[in-house]
Order: C-alpha cells, then structure tokens, then sequence
C-alpha cells in the first residue's frame, strides 16, 4: 500500500494545517497529502488561561476532520521514519508514502524521563502543569491554601517558552483574590540567566515580579522531583543569582540544590518526535536542521521544515509560523517553477503573549536578534507600546485570537 503527493505534510497541528490550507487556497493545482493520527485539534494558547480559571476546556478543540481542507488527502496514521533518497515517508499502517517535496511540521512532544521522577509525579496531587493538563493546574491553584508555590522550567527548549511565567503570575494573582497571598511565597526557578531575553519586555516583567513580590531564582537547572517529600531538586548552573530574596525551606544534598513546595507548577522537558529525532534530518541537538533563513533541509533540497520540530533559534510558538509557513510554500513554489528557492528571508520572528494578571497583558514580539519588533497594526488596537502591561491586549489574547486562530489561519487567509 503506498501512495503519492506533490506536497506531503507531516503534523496537523498549527503548522501542518497552515501549510495544507494555503497551498489549497492558492494553489489548487497542487496535489496535498497530510500525515496526522488524532482525531482532534487544541488551540494551546489558551491552556494557560483554562490553568487560571478563565477559559472554558471544552472551547479549546475542534475535530481535525473540520480542519483538514477539502481536497487535501489526510492520512490518518502515525509517520514512523524517513527515506529521503527515496523521497519516502513511512508509516504505522498506511505503508511508504511518496513525495516531491515535503514538509516537517511534526510539532513537540513532552519527555518526562528528562526529569527524574516526573512521569511519577505531574498531573497528581499538587504538581500541575498547564502543557499536560490545565484543568488540574486550576484544581491545584484553586485549592492553595499557603505555603511556597513553585513555578519551574525545564532545561530543554519548550513550546511558548513564556508559558511557566504566565502560569507564575496568574496563580499569584488568584492567591491574592482568593486571600492566601499573605500566607504564601511565590517562587519562580529558572535555568536561564534573565528572565526574558529582549530587553523591553525583561523590564516589564521585571517590574511586575517586583510588584508582586516573587522570589526568582536564575540558574536553576530542574533535574529531580521527589512528589513524596515535595522537594524539587536543582543543579546549580554558572548564572546562578536570585531576586527578592525570601526564607524558604532548601536542602542541600549530592551538590544539589532541594526547593520544598506546598504547590508546583513546571513545564516538562520538550524534544522533536522520536521519529524525527531518530533519522537522518536531525542537527546534533535533535531538531529538524534547516537553514534558518529560507527553511529549507540544509541537505535534502526539497525537505523544508517549520514550527516546533524545526532548528530554528527563535521561540516555539503559533506567531512565528504564521510568517514561516507562507514562505515554505512559496519556496516550495518556486523550486517547481524555477529550480531555485526565493529570495525571501524568515528574521525568527516570534511573539509571546505575556499575561502578567487577570486583565492583564504584554505582547514581546521579536526576531533572531531578540530585538523589540511590534506590529504596527497594534497601534489600531490604541496599543502605544505592546511591551507595557495593557488591558487591550488582554482582549486581544482571550477573544481576538482564537477568532483569528479558528476562522483565518486555520483556513488559509491571511492574517
């Protein structure tokens, strides 16, 4: 059993869907095959906002079949592995699918086994995380009743990679409506050196830990969880620092650092599908290696690769493959037309929707260079300046982009 398409896709999350639907809208010539085994679609952006208690679960999905745009074939299978000599894709059950040009849009998958005791721990009693499971992450704020909270990062690259400190200041802000604030030290663990890498947005945020009076601790390399004891266990990486110093409970033990909790929110360790990592696609780091500039395979020519599962040294978020995918399709066009990819530039634009509070949020939108780089467009919105904190732009995060999300780039229009 095989079969053949111009234009394979693997994935049909953000970036799969966006690629499938605009080669469908603009170019209907184009035969389209699209490998994805659910049955239904999450709009992520939201988890942290369902971990908060202000978004509906059950708004989040949609079924994948009324995502997949008619007249592209879905595969519903599993890819398992690649032949790029032989422009191949295997698959679980469906057999080797062929290709001219393919598209790795395979997203990110949570490994626990990164983190000693996790896979024991997430998900149960007081340990949350809104990548997993947001509805607990609401359970586990909603019933706080004092103590240290505990907000972590793992050392790996992650989905969002600003999603542990919305988490951080939602919850802190329900522990103040909720009136366990003044019993509670709110603590925020961070592998990294500063708490957001460009400079205008480090200042924002900055300024909202000192406001809410949170404990940062940077250089904190998550490596164990002890859900008995609830002991978080560090290395001490060469950025350690803290600020807003506060006396909590800490064990030092094997050269390792334990944090003790009353409650705990991470985001696990992320990594490429084994498939992608395990083939022949991948950098040293295990990331689809591609040029970052044009995405296109820096060996296979027409392997092009975008969203999460991409080497690509920007953030993993929705916002950077509303600009990577149409350029995919278009160099992708042009290698059929004219042998060569376009002239077109990817600058690692990336956004992350910093909500800082309820009714509160800052937009850090930037490229490779982590310089500030907003939309104009925001200006419309009466946004002067996307890196303060600005009601508006909380409107614009819990109702005008899953709007957009759902109606526009989950269609193949341009947003």
């Amino acid at each position: 059993m095989s079969s053949h398409h111009q234009v394979l896709v693997i994935g049909g999350g953000t970036a799969g869907i966006m690629v499938a639907s605009q080669l469908q809208r603009n170019h209907k010539n184009i035969n389209v095959g699209l490998i994805e085994p659910a049955d239904k679609h999450y709009y992520q952006p939201a988890y942290t906002l369902v971990g908060a208690g202000t978004y509906d679960f059950d708004k989040l999905s949609r079924s994948m079949a009324s995502l997949i745009p008619k007249g592209v074939t879905w595969i519903k299978d599993f890819a398992t592995g690649f032949k790029p000599e032989d422009n191949t894709v295997t698959t679980k059950n469906s057999g080797d699918i062929t290709y001219d040009y393919l598209v790795v849009a395979a997203g990110i998958v949570y490994d626990h086994t990164l983190v000693e005791g996790l896979s024991e721990a997430i998900d149960k009693g007081v340990v949350c995380s809104n990548y997993t499971d947001s509805k607990h992450v609401w359970n586990v704020v909603k019933n706080f009743k004092g103590g240290v909270a505990l907000f972590t990062q793992p050392t790996t690259p992650i989905k969002c990679g600003g999603a542990p400190q919305k988490a951080l200041y939602m919850s802190e802000d329900y522990f103040r409506k909720s009136g366990v604030r003044k019993d509670s030290t709110v603590v925020f663990a961070t592998n990294g050196g500063v708490i957001f890498g460009v400079k205008p947005i480090a200042e924002t945020l900055m300024n909202v830990i000192d406001r809410k009076d949170i404990n940062v601790k940077f250089g904190h390399q998550l490596v164990k969880i002890d859900a008995d004891k609830k002991i978080a266990w560090y290395k001490m990486g060469d950025n350690v620092s803290e600020h807003n110093h506060k006396d909590i409970k800490i064990t030092e033990e094997n050269g390792l650092v334990g944090i003790h909790y009353d409650m705990l929110h991470l985001a696990p360790p992320q990594t490429a599908p084994k498939f992608i990592q395990n083939s022949s696609l991948v950098n040293a780091e295990g990331w689809v290696d591609v040029d970052i500039h044009t995405l296109q395979h820096k060996k296979y020519s027409n392997i092009f690769s975008l969203g999460d599962a991409a080497a690509l040294p920007t953030a993993k978020t929705g916002a950077a493959v509303r600009k990577q995918a149409p350029l995919v399709i278009d160099n992708i066009v042009s290698l059929m037309n004219n042998n060569t990819v376009t002239n077109k530039k990817y600058n690692g634009y990336s956004s992350c929707p910093l909500v800082t509070g309820y009714g509160k949020m800052a937009l850090a939108e930037f490229d490779y260079d982590n310089n500030f780089t907003p939309d104009p467009g925001l200006k419309l919105m009466l946004i002067f300046d996307s890196s303060k904190e600005h009601w508006r732009l909380w409107m614009l995060k819990k109702y005008m982009l899953p709007y957009l999300y759902w109606n526009k780039m989950m269609r193949g229009k341009e947003v």
